[in-house]
């Protein structure tokens, strides 16, 4: 699994275009659009760091707070007989429920 960019708690989603031959990224969980590019890893790092320092800017700027990326944390209801199969797996596995819902939910797509 490779590891995302990260830059000042934000983390960005990048893929290739092979027609322009260009990275191009965005940041990652926050609703704004921010996007950025670049023709080498290293361009596209620095490219990165440009697009969180200039959002950070401009959220001053237009008086508002800049989105932050989820916490990590997250609550679910769930039926109880759901509650309790995800209880049970995650102990047949040798894990936590959270360290089971954590593997499970990364590999959803």
């Amino acid at each position: 699994m490779s590891k995302p960019l990260t830059y000042g708690g934000y983390a960005a989603h990048v893929e290739f275009d092979g027609e322009d031959r260009l990275f191009v990224g965005r940041i990652a969980g926050i609703v704004d659009i921010v996007t950025f590019h670049g023709e080498s890893v290293s361009e596209l790092e620095q490219a990165f760091h440009d697009a969180v320092d200039d959002y950070l800017i401009m959220s001053v700027k237009l008086g508002r707070k800049p989105q932050k990326p989820c916490s990590g944390k997250l609550m679910l209801r769930l039926p109880p007989e759901v509650h309790a199969h995800a209880l049970m797996m995650a102990e047949a596995h040798g894990k936590s429920l959270n360290q089971w819902a954590a593997d499970v939910l990364a590999k959803a797509e």
